[in-house]
């Protein structure tokens, strides 16, 4: 039994439910990495048809052999067109997920709680670039266009929301210590900012929210997240360091500073 061949071009015009049912009539085996991404179900028919191109036997006419030798050339070129460099989402919070492309941020999908339909934004370079009201919606926008190379392109800058996989891996598992929050914009405590942790030529620094544009080095991203929970750690505007000599005898703070 043979079926028709399916360029990318017809299949983007086809619901999922479509291209479910394709997927099942030409008996394909190639796995969906997304079942609920409607381009995951076009690269893997495009895939599986590419490799069931039926050869043309030795006796066949020479023009047939060379129309199915164009049409596997075509059919292989359509694989290369929706199977781009796979990407990596990274869950910073429930309602907060990066996407990125290699090391590459390429955008962002955070929850809107003061907008009353349309809660789900797609973001990228800081701002909003498309909104929806389910977050797989803005997955089918960042997938779609991210393909077609029409997705903005994301300003690598030396940023919190800019770092790599594995310097925000650090980072988020330091905050989990300590139950910070990581937003767009640095790192939160109670909905209180603390500041921002990042990585620049490989030295790690931070900045406090009192003053953003110093960036104070330190060796780690435990230290960073560390220094901060310092900031984090107050009483009526004072700080651990405040509150520690405040409730120290007289005399022994004096000895404290004499030596």
């Amino acid at each position: 039994m043979t079926y028709a061949i399916y360029t990318y071009q017809q299949l983007q015009l086809k619901s999922i439910a479509r291209l479910k049912q394709i997927y099942s009539e030409i008996g394909c085996t190639v796995e969906v990495s997304d079942k609920r991404c409607k381009d995951a179900w076009i690269s893997a028919i495009v895939n599986y048809q590419a490799t069931k191109i039926q050869k043309v036997a030795p006796t066949a006419p020479d023009n047939q052999a060379l129309a199915q030798a164009e049409l596997d050339s075509y059919i292989a070129d359509q694989v290369q067109v929706v199977a781009p460099e796979p990407l990596t989402i990274v869950e910073i919070s429930f309602d907060h997920h990066e996407y990125y492309a290699g090391n590459q941020l390429l955008a962002s999908i955070s929850h809107d709680d003061n907008h009353l339909t349309q809660r789900w934004v797609v973001m990228v370079n800081d701002k909003e670039i498309f909104r929806a009201n389910t977050p797989m919606r803005c997955h089918r926008f960042i997938c779609t266009h991210y393909k077609d190379g029409s997705l903005p392109v994301q300003e690598q800058e030396a940023k919190l929301c800019t770092t790599g996989n594995e310097i925000m891996a650090q980072i988020f598992n330091e905050c989990e210590k300590y139950g910070y929050e990581i937003l767009d914009d640095g790192i939160y405590q109670n909905d209180e900012k603390l500041g921002e942790v990042g990585q620049t030529d490989g030295g790690w620094w931070f900045t406090r929210a009192a003053d953003e544009t110093q960036r104070i080095p330190c060796d780690s991203a435990m230290s960073a997240v560390q220094s901060l929970s310092m900031l984090g750690v107050s009483t009526d505007d004072k700080s651990i360091f405040d509150e520690y000599f405040l409730e120290q005898p007289l005399e022994d703070v004096l000895k404290v500073e004499a030596s």
